[in-house]
């Protein structure tokens, strides 16, 4: 079962105690979990679509 854990924070203050205890959870969650987390948050941000990105390179010609 999954504990439910709240914590009441003030905007812009303490911010790095926030960053700690949200590194402290992420690292106390199996790999597996923290890799879907990750994908989820791509997906939400990159769309659901997996594609490379599109690179154009310009080379100019060198003379000689």
């Amino acid at each position: 079962m999954i504990e439910k854990v709240v914590k009441k924070y003030t905007l812009g203050v303490d911010d790095h105690q926030q960053e700690l205890d949200d590194l402290e959870y992420w690292l106390s969650r199996p790999p597996e979990e923290r890799v879907d987390e990750v994908e989820r948050l791509r997906k939400i941000y990159c769309g659901t679509i997996p594609r490379l990105e599109r690179v154009a390179v310009v080379v100019k010609p060198t003379s000689g």
